[in-house]
């Protein structure tokens, strides 16, 4: 998910009306300046809105759009998801620092993180291990603290309409405290590995385990990373038949 940096120019807005407002506010009575009585109105109309759009988009809650399927089948192509933003802290705009500690992620969580490669990109996953946990994955099986999570394979194949492939087999996965959907492609070969996570990391995977770049490939999420943890599904396009999917809209993200 490309992110733009929404946060930033916000602030630079309200900086900016701050400035109109100090800068025209002397000459606001001279009935002369009219351009510039004009844009201390504009400055002062603007400013509430400016103030309260960021408040809700860096403490409350943010939109993302899913742009691939690297987390088939809970989040398809073209979701439109909010992300709760305090969940996990409250951060200060722009320099993304922690002011107040509220609650760490858990296993199961789908979060999105700013991309460890590059900052200027979000990513969405799951969370499978937290600081301390030791991961093995192996043959397409996940094991915690050598503690496996079962999975159990689903006949109703209600994706297969989002990649066409026979191949790839629906499965519910029990982490032993949350229970979701994910995918195995049995043409592809398994990413077999351990990794121990460190402390302030997480180690995450897309619910389409092996059509996912993840902590397998590029290695753990810091916590300085975390955006926020993925609550609800506001709204779904379908971009092929420009046709919205209606069933999908309010689900929450499990």
């Amino acid at each position: 998910m490309n992110s733009i940096d929404l946060e930033f120019i916000l602030v630079l807005l309200i900086f900016i009306s701050f400035v109109l407002i100090l800068v025209t506010k002397k000459n606001n009575n001279n009935k002369s300046i009219k351009s510039l009585s004009w844009l201390n109105y504009q400055a002062r109309s603007f400013l509430p809105i400016l103030i309260i759009v960021l408040i809700l988009r860096s403490f409350i809650a943010e939109p993302f759009r899913i742009p691939s399927g690297s987390m088939i089948p809970t989040l398809l192509i073209g979701d439109y998801i909010l992300v709760n933003k305090y969940k996990y802290g409250i951060r200060m705009p722009i320099t993304k620092s922690k002011i107040i500690k509220i609650s760490n992620p858990i296993k199961g969580d789908v979060i999105v993180f700013r991309y460890p490669g590059n900052e200027k990109i979000n990513f969405i996953k799951r969370v499978i291990g937290i600081p301390g946990d030791i991961i093995r994955y192996e043959d397409k099986n996940i094991y915690v603290n050598d503690t496996l999570f079962v999975k159990t394979k689903k006949n109703d194949h209600q994706y297969s309409g989002e990649f066409e492939r026979p191949e790839i087999e629906l499965y519910s996965e029990n982490n032993n405290d949350k229970v979701y959907n994910v995918l195995n492609d049995n043409m592809s070969p398994a990413t077999n590995g351990k990794y121990v996570v460190p402390q302030g990391k997480y180690f995450v995977m897309g619910d389409n385990r092996d059509h996912s770049s993840d902590s397998r490939y590029w290695g753990f999420v810091p916590e300085e990373n975390l955006v926020g943890k993925a609550f609800l599904i506001w709204m779904s396009f379908n971009s092929n038949t420009y046709s919205l999917k209606y069933k999908r809209i309010g689900h929450s993200i499990k």
